[in-house]
């Protein structure tokens, strides 16, 4: 598996007016970060209608500190706080990730778990692991689930997953996951949803991916 950062970061109240000014400048942040692999995944956190929530990020372990000192969302203020946690992505087989034009409507969800923070908490994750992954495997190959991985502590411990799915509502998402082990074995205690859609972004296959 690979060791990573993840970054969850969240839209200042009037980031929708300010957006469209700052994010050529993102994007030519993200461009050479993807070409040179040290980015593996970068998507907005959308409601419903499209609007812009935040940002999910998942950049490799050294170029943190350098990503967020140029970074002009943060420099600008378009968002409004974040926070960053190891992060290691499944090795699964991941088909490519979505590129070309940005389509004008959300075309992914996103799932953010949190595990219950009790003693119980880790034992669970495990009891049921093995029976998740393998309902997940099969869902990279189909190309529905786009990326996924466990959010860590400061330990490498497992306290949450984050989970991107071809759904283009978060309904159906929702409805996806109802059946997953996790859910089922009650190891996600607090799950956020986003949807989410793809800039074009030259990123490199993930890990485990075919082909990769």
């Amino acid at each position: 598996m690979t060791a990573c950062r993840l970054v969850l970061a969240r839209a200042a109240p009037d980031a929708g007016a300010r957006i469209g000014a700052v994010r050529e400048a993102h994007l030519a942040l993200l461009r050479p970060m993807a070409e040179a692999g040290e980015l593996f995944l970068g998507v907005p956190l959308l409601d419903a209608a499209g609007a812009y929530q935040g940002s999910l990020m998942i950049v490799a372990e050294g170029a943190l500190e350098r990503y967020l000192d140029a970074e002009p969302f943060l420099q600008e203020g378009i968002w409004a706080g974040h926070e960053s946690h190891p992060f290691r992505i499944a090795p699964l087989p991941y088909r490519p990730l979505p590129s070309g034009p940005v389509p004008a409507a959300p075309t992914h969800s996103i799932a953010v778990a949190r595990d219950g923070t009790d003693p119980g908490g880790p034992a669970r994750r495990l009891a049921v692991r093995e029976a998740h992954l393998a309902r997940v495997a099969p869902a990279a190959r189909e190309g529905l689930l786009t990326v996924g991985g466990a959010i860590l502590d400061a330990e490498g411990g497992m306290i949450g997953s984050v989970a991107v799915t071809a759904h283009p509502t978060v309904a159906a998402a929702q409805e996806w996951w109802s059946t997953d082990p996790y859910v089922i074995g009650g190891v996600w205690r607090d799950v956020e949803w986003h949807a989410t859609r793809f800039a074009p972004l030259p990123l490199r296959s993930l890990p485990g991916a075919e082909g990769a």
